[in-house]
């Protein structure tokens, strides 16, 4: 082992010891380098104990071992938290979740965002297309990602559009509900800070679960999804989502149409909500959004404030927001001009996303991060 790499690697040690884990860092590769340079065959091995790699190390009082040099550190590399499995079951309803809990905060009780996949979609993916885990890794709150079976639905969907799906104390929202509870239980959870959001039939199932446990949650957003009760079945479901509009029943062997399918349920308590829709959506409606901001609005809000503006890859959208007697922002609405059935703003490493913004992900949080229960 060259002179100069053993310095460098004690310059790194020292760095570490004192917290400067960047300067570490770049004193560790420049002795990688120093060490290429002066003729070594093969590169330097490195090893975390117990991992393959730093990125996916447990650095906390482990040693880089270098060659035949083991140097003891806290950590090099900022620790990535943890991205766990479970289940939760109420009743005869059994579903898996994922769990993302970032690095400690302290002492401080975390905040809560509740995830809710769109069809064909799962935790993995979802948490990849809206860079979720990476804001809560930043920012210090956790992140529920419950994940919906095949068996319950073929398509992964949530049960927005059937009548037991739709209420409190009853099927999907109510396991929903649990799960999250069970969640703020076993994290410590602030419980003023719980959030729920989610994508097209994700965003439906969580504007129901809001609507429906407004204690627990204090906002809720809604991506490319529809209003609460907006269908009680399949073909119901299907013509709300081509058209924003309700349907026409389909008549029966020798009988005539049927009466318009009844107006969305109001929700029994609104919940500060904020959407977005895609104008070029031609999965999900965007009138659905329009009408996911009309379930909430009471006779005490005002008229919207709107504004245009273009996103940092030239995206142009509308926002639209409506405050309450109080004055508190109750509303906003994202119409994204062009955009189509995916999440704003999203990575190309998850399905349904649209990179060029504005990020949804982004200010779904300042949003919420602005109410508690």
């Amino acid at each position: 082992m060259n002179t100069n790499f053993q310095t460098l690697m004690r310059q790194a040690t020292e760095l570490t010891q004192a917290g400067s884990l960047n300067e570490a860092t770049a004193a560790i590769q420049r002795a990688l380098h120093s060490t290429s340079a002066d003729g070594a065959t093969t590169a330097p091995t490195w090893a975390w104990p117990g991992a393959s790699g730093p990125d996916n190390a447990s650095v906390a009082d482990s040693p880089l071992v270098l060659e035949d040099c083991a140097f003891e550190v806290d950590a090099l590399v900022p620790a990535a938290g943890e991205f766990t499995s479970g289940s939760h079951t109420l009743g005869a309803l059994t579903r898996r979740y994922k769990l993302y809990t970032p690095p400690s905060q302290g002492d401080q009780p975390m905040p809560l965002v509740v995830m809710l996949h769109g069809c064909t979609q799962n935790p993995d993916d979802f948490a990849a297309g809206t860079s979720m885990n990476q804001r809560a890794r930043e920012q210090g709150f956790c992140v529920l990602y419950p994940e919906q079976s095949q068996e319950a639905n073929p398509s992964r969907c949530w049960n927005w559009f059937k009548h037991n799906h739709q209420q409190r104390d009853s099927g999907e929202p109510a396991l929903l509900a649990s799960m999250t509870q069970s969640v703020i239980k076993q994290q410590g959870i602030d419980p003023r800070r719980v959030f729920i959001a989610g994508l097209s039939a994700g965003g439906a199932m969580a504007a129901i679960v809001a609507g429906a446990y407004p204690e627990i949650f204090a906002a809720v957003g809604v991506h490319s999804g529809l209003p609460t009760g907006a269908a009680s079945n399949v073909a119901e479901a299907l013509t709300v989502m081509k058209s924003g509009e309700p349907g026409m029943a389909m008549p029966g062997k020798g009988g005539r149409l049927g009466a318009a399918i009844k107006s969305p349920l109001r929700p029994q308590t609104s919940v500060p909500t904020i959407v977005f829709h895609g104008d070029h959506d031609t999965t999900v409606h965007p009138r659905n959004g329009e009408k996911v901001i009309a379930a909430v609005l009471g006779s005490g809000t005002a008229g919207p404030h709107v504004e245009q503006g273009v996103s940092a890859r030239g995206r142009r959208y509308t926002r639209s927001t409506r405050r309450a007697e109080h004055g508190r922002v109750v509303t906003e609405h994202w119409l994204v001009h062009g955009a189509g059935h995916a999440w704003s703003g999203g990575s190309a490493e998850g399905s349904y996303t649209d990179g060029s913004g504005p990020d949804a992900t982004r200010e779904m949080l300042r949003f919420f991060f602005e109410q508690q229960v």
